[in-house]
């Protein structure tokens, strides 16, 4: 049933389950998002509703064998978070998408700070191109600047809408708001007031993993409250690394007036990285050897999190306003670090292992 999904969900902090057959054949997938939409906002019975009825079948997956740069194009190209490793026809893995980035991400710390690190990620370029080669550092550079270097403006439309509750409206209101815009996640006012934020993976954790009825049970009562904000002059990476900080997946945009004009979840950042680096016009075939070695760096960083076959669900690990418990992520042959200063001030840093004595 979908109620022992959720607590199984909850307890490994999963946002996402596959279903497989006796034989550990993929059969199908079910996210935070399928349940909000597609069993609490129609009103059904979380421990009356089985899991078949509510995932997507036949879900898009790689072999084990498949490049990086093959899994990103598919995750991009369908707008998945989650993407499921087959080997002889069996599951082994999942990847997720956002840890990905957390992965590319790392690498460009680690390139600023361990140069030759990241040099011997690219090993073989510049045997191979020769002159043509620009080096790792400057690659790297250009690589930043295409992920994320634009604001958020860059990705918010200027007809975008926000669903928005209020923290007296019951959970259902909530996930039939979501369902309405096809998003994970609403807004939380009281007027022109934002009090807190509510996702589909709080509605998982909160409400039916807890055993909570979403007809009876207000939003005020299972929402976060208070969140961060960013502005439209925001940088995709300061909005990223303040996900990242903060351990939650979304972060509300509001304009020079103040006023909440998007709601954007990590996914959402992270194909509009990814994208601007695929998309970029007038690259090479030096280019091109660069950015795919670079994304199986990237994926040696954050590999896919295996995945256990004597249960229902994945082992990806999520993060989200109610669940985040988000690690730092271990950067090659370096541990990154987040320590909090006397005025309450974030400062992250990464160390080598030699370095430690």
């Amino acid at each position: 049933a979908v109620s022992e999904a959720c607590r199984r969900m909850a307890a490994r902090r999963a946002d996402a389950a596959l279903l497989t057959d006796a034989q550990g054949v993929l059969s199908g997938i079910v996210t935070a998002e399928d349940i909000s939409g597609r069993v609490i906002a129609e009103g059904l019975r979380p421990e009356e509703t089985s899991m078949a009825k509510v995932m997507t079948p036949t879900p898009v997956f790689v072999m084990s064998n498949s490049s990086a740069t093959e899994a990103l194009q598919k995750m991009v190209q369908g707008k998945f978070r989650h993407l499921p490793v087959v080997e002889h026809g069996t599951v082994t893995a999942m990847l997720d998408i956002t840890k990905f980035l957390w992965g590319a991400i790392s690498r460009m710390e680690q390139a600023a700070e361990h140069g030759s690190a990241i040099a011997a990620a690219m090993e073989g370029v510049e045997r191979q191109w020769g002159n043509e080669f620009a080096g790792p550092h400057a690659f790297i550079e250009n690589l930043r600047d295409q992920m994320f270097k634009p604001s958020l403006s860059t990705i918010i439309t200027e007809n975008s809408s926000v669903p928005v509750v209020s923290p007296f409206d019951l959970v259902t209101v909530a996930a039939k708001k979501m369902r309405e815009y096809r998003v994970n996640s609403v807004v939380v006012m009281t007027g022109n007031i934002l009090q807190g934020i509510l996702t589909s993976m709080d509605l998982v954790l909160r409400v039916v993993a807890q055993s909570l009825s979403p007809e009876v049970t207000l939003v005020e009562k299972v929402m976060t409250a208070s969140p961060g904000c960013a502005t439209l002059d925001t940088s995709i990476l300061e909005a990223l690394q303040s996900m990242q900080d903060g351990k939650f997946r979304h972060i509300p945009v509001a304009n020079k007036r103040g006023q909440i004009v998007a709601c954007l979840d990590a996914l959402q950042l992270t194909h509009a990285s990814i994208s601007m680096v695929e998309g970029a016009s007038g690259r090479n075939d030096v280019a091109n050897a660069m950015v795919q070695k670079f994304w199986d760096s990237a994926l040696a960083v954050h590999p896919a999190e295996e995945y256990d076959e004597h249960s229902e669900e994945s082992r990806t690990a999520a993060s989200d306003s109610a669940e985040g418990k988000h690690t730092p992520p271990y950067v090659g042959n370096a541990f990154s670090f987040k320590i909090e200063d006397r005025k309450g001030r974030m400062h992250r840093f990464s160390c080598g292992f030699r370095e430690l004595g």
